[in-house]
C-alpha cells in the first residue's frame, strides 16, 4: 500500500516550499496531498488516511489544534502521524499540542533536510 503525507497550510508559500521538500518522497512512491484550512484538513484525512500530516496551527475555519483533536480523539483514526508546523515556539504550545495528540512539534522556519529526514523515518522508507 502506498505511503500518503498531507501537508495543511493556509499559506500557499508554505504549501509550496512543503511540497517541493517532500517532492523526493515522490520517488519513494510516496503520494503527497494539500489542504488549505482545518475543515478541508477533516475531510481529506477521513477520505484519504495519510501516514503524516504536517499542520499549521494557526489558520481560518478549524485551528491545528482542533484538527489535531478530532483526528485523535474523535474520528478514531489511531495511525495517523501529526506534526505540528508553526511559527510559535513558546513551551504552552507545545504543551496544548501533546495535549491534543500531536506526536512532534516542529517550528516555522523549519530545516527542509529535517522534515525529509523525520518523514522517510516515520513512513520507515529507506534514507
Amino acid at each position: 500500500m502506498d505511503k500518503k503525507i498531507l501537508i495543511v497550510d493556509d499559506e500557499p508559500h508554505i504549501r509550496l516550499l512543503m511540497a517541493q521538500t517532500l517532492e523526493e518522497l515522490e520517488d519513494e512512491g510516496v503520494e503527497v496531498l494539500i489542504a488549505e484550512n482545518g475543515e478541508e484538513a477533516i475531510e481529506t484525512i477521513k477520505l484519504e488516511k495519510p501516514d503524516l500530516v504536517f499542520l499549521d496551527v494557526m489558520m481560518p475555519k478549524m485551528n491545528g489544534f482542533d484538527v489535531c483533536y478530532a483526528v485523535k480523539n474523535n474520528l478514531d483514526i489511531k495511525d495517523v502521524y501529526i506534526i505540528m508546523l508553526t511559527a510559535k515556539g513558546q513551551e504552552f504550545d507545545k504543551e496544548k499540542g501533546q495535549q491534543v495528540g500531536a506526536d512532534l512539534y516542529m517550528t516555522k522556519p523549519f530545516d527542509p533536510d529535517e522534515v525529509v529526514e523525520k518523514s522517510y523515518e516515520i513512513l520507515g522508507l529507506e534514507y
